[in-house]
């Protein structure tokens, strides 16, 4: 462990924009079978996780990420018995999945286990959500689990990093046609979706778009103010066999459940899927070529 008097954590988002954070120590330093894991200390966020010199989430806006990435979903589809996390080794998914008792069974997917290992031991709140006996962990790549799978589940949810590095295959058109055959006939999968403000993140933006709406009868974005995400915007996936995210919403039956949130609420909801102009223009491009 060492002590650092001033010492600034540099994230670089493209390169030309870097966001620095002072840091306080470096806590953990590893570099596992698929990634560099680093875990800093820092007065402003907390303790924060980086792969491979990419900021992954903090102790002070996690809860944004997962809860958008879950109870969106959870306030539409009104059967959700069985969820497959792809991804997800942090914990933090699963956390606010097991807030549903009707949730028989939750499968995370992720392939690095010294990664899920060092979340438990400095993330102890996000990864309490392994707990739970109704998560089962998987340490195999996600592709590969999904490839033979069918009508298997009511949500699955891709919490993968990004489309680069040991995750690529997760941002495939493979990918996305394989868990359309492993939803149940009204299943929906939410995935983050990246952000399209910087020009070096707007390709794979534009790619992830057109191919999960050729892939899905429906297919909307919709988007959260994360801080240590790229650009502070960060944007999520909703596709779906039958559910729509808004004509589908159903806010009183959510709201009965009286679940403690920090960011999600069902007003938020309808909110979140209302995108700047820019972010319109670029999805509908994207449709319009492949529609």
């Amino acid at each position: 462990m060492n002590d650092f008097p001033d010492i600034w954590y540099s994230d670089h988002q493209t390169k030309n924009v870097k966001v620095s954070i002072r840091v306080d120590k470096q806590l953990c330093s590893v570099v596992s079978d698929f990634q560099r894991i680093d875990v800093f200390e820092s007065p402003a966020f907390g303790r924060f996780l980086t792969l491979d010199g990419d900021i992954i989430f903090s102790e002070a806006d996690e809860f944004i990420y997962n809860e958008m990435v879950v109870h969106v979903p959870m306030a539409v589809h009104p059967n959700v018995k069985k969820v497959l996390i792809i991804g997800g080794g942090d914990g933090g998914v699963a956390r606010e999945l097991t807030a549903y008792p009707e949730i028989k069974q939750i499968d995370v997917i992720e392939p690095d286990e010294r990664f899920v290992e060092i979340c438990q031991e400095y993330f102890p709140e996000a990864a309490k959500g392994f707990e739970d006996p109704r998560v089962q962990r998987y340490y195999q790549d996600g592709l590969r689990f999904l490839r033979g799978r069918t009508d298997e589940y009511d949500l699955i949810i891709n919490d993968a990093t990004d489309p680069f590095g040991h995750t690529e295959g997760l941002f495939t058109k493979e990918f996305y046609g394989s868990c359309y055959k492993a939803l149940r006939e009204d299943g929906v999968m939410v995935y983050q979706h990246g952000s399209p403000f910087f020009d070096e993140d707007e390709s794979a933006f534009r790619a992830m778009h057109r191919k999960v709406f050729r892939s899905f009868p429906i297919s909307r974005v919709y988007g959260a103010h994360i801080p240590t995400c790229n650009s502070g915007y960060w944007m999520f996936g909703f596709a779906s066999k039958k559910y729509h995210p808004i004509n589908d919403f159903n806010p009183k039956r959510w709201n009965v459940r009286k679940l403690k949130t920090e960011y999600y609420t069902t007003n938020l909801h309808t909110g979140a899927f209302m995108l700047p102009r820019y972010v319109e223009d670029i999805l509908e491009q994207e449709e319009k070529i492949n529609g």
